[in-house]
């Protein structure tokens, strides 16, 4: 059976300078996850897509096909990957 979590990029919006943000696209890169980094501070678009999507402005946020995880530590990372049964291997 296909999960439609594969058809769409992961998608990490973060802010420069943010350390949660830092750690979050270390974890990822770490875990072997495939995924777009799109810095909302250079990329005004990309705020307010991220607004719209999550419905609040804080960084990081994670939109894997409009599962979205807003303002989170690597923690709640590995917990929303875990729930959603989001892994490395989906991301190719």
């Amino acid at each position: 059976m296909e999960n439609d979590k594969e058809d769409q990029p992961m998608r990490l919006f973060v802010k420069s300078g943010c350390p949660w943000c830092v750690d979050a696209v270390r974890y990822l890169r770490a875990e072997g996850y495939v995924f777009q980094e799109i810095d909302v501070l250079r990329d005004s678009a990309a705020f307010d897509e991220m607004i719209a999507l999550s419905g609040q402005s804080l960084a990081p946020t994670l939109d894997v096909a409009g599962s979205v995880l807003p303002d989170f530590d690597v923690g709640q990372l590995k917990e929303f990957l875990a729930a959603n049964r989001i892994t490395p291997e989906m991301t190719q």
